[in-house]
């Protein structure tokens, strides 16, 4: 276990430019706070520092040291006012990471179970889904919804947790619809189509099953943001797909008619934590707990 107390040590003394300075503003004699720093250097198995004189000279693994206690003392600042503020607070916060992309009906549903929360204070963040991971990994979000899971990365300790799965099916205006000959899916052939880029995870899952069928699709537009995509399809450029978790905003509120079901391709969503046992209790009725 890293001790924190001699990460402390190192720290203050890169912050004031050397042991001696160190020692005076943690009161200490400057050996102990020379002897803390050695432990540390010996439990870390690498220099930190390098001589230079009276003053403190980092390594190259020192600056990355001092870049890691900087962010954990920065949060141990931040700690007890935050404390503080949770104790007296009437609301429950719950910051949320969403993965660009993802559609807000399908947002809506998983955040669902926490919505009728009494003094809910919900805080959504919107954002690339290796940024969002950072950030969790780093406390400043209590959960990320995405459709993957997150990869495999010993140095980034988050853990995946699924949440749900819809099944997709194709929507198109009236006009487009009404001016079909063939049946579906056949009539997909013979229309313009919308799809989510190759980065979206379901993207290779649609390809499959174009292949089992058959069909060669006029694909003209593609997308990474599932809000422009639907709006590009409501104004009439093509059919796409959509998760039947979102059917009613868009036959009741947009007026576009559903062609069929994409076979048995599924959308799968997945809540990510920095936790393996989620400790927020909003976080667990994410997950259904």
């Amino acid at each position: 276990m890293l001790n924190y107390r001699h990460l402390y040590y190192f720290w203050v003394a890169t912050k004031e430019g050397g042991i001696a300075r160190a020692a005076e503003r943690l009161d200490m004699a400057v050996q102990t706070v020379s002897t803390q720093i050695r432990e540390l250097e010996r439990s870390m198995g690498h220099a930190l520092f390098k001589p230079s004189g009276r003053s403190v000279e980092l390594t190259a693994a020192g600056a990355v040291a001092v870049r890691y206690a900087e962010q954990i003392f920065q949060l141990g600042e931040q700690l007890p006012l935050a404390v503080r503020e949770a104790a007296s607070a009437q609301e429950v916060r719950l910051s949320v990471g969403i993965s660009d992309g993802l559609p807000k009906p399908v947002v809506r549903h998983l955040l669902q179970p926490v919505t009728g929360t009494p003094g809910l204070h919900l805080l959504c963040f919107e954002g690339e889904f290796d940024d969002l991971l950072g950030d969790l990994a780093l406390h400043r979000l209590d959960v990320v919804l995405a459709d993957r899971p997150a990869p495999v990365n010993p140095s980034l300790k988050v853990y995946s947790h699924p949440v749900g799965e819809a099944a997709l099916s194709w929507y198109a205006p009236a006009a487009l619809v009404d001016a079909l000959a063939k049946p579906f899916p056949e009539c997909l052939a013979d229309m313009p189509l919308l799809l989510p880029t190759i980065q979206s995870a379901v993207r290779a899952r649609i390809e499959d099953w174009f292949d089992r069928e058959g069909l060669r699709p006029r694909v003209v537009g593609e997308f990474e943001d599932s809000a422009l995509l639907v709006t590009f399809g409501e104004s009439g450029l093509g059919a796409f797909p959509a998760t039947d978790w979102s059917h009613d905003d868009l036959t009741l509120h947009r007026s576009l008619r559903r062609l069929g079901r994409c076979g048995d391709v599924v959308e799968h969503f997945f809540a990510i934590s920095a936790e393996r046992r989620v400790q927020h209790p909003l976080v667990q009725k994410v997950l259904g707990g």
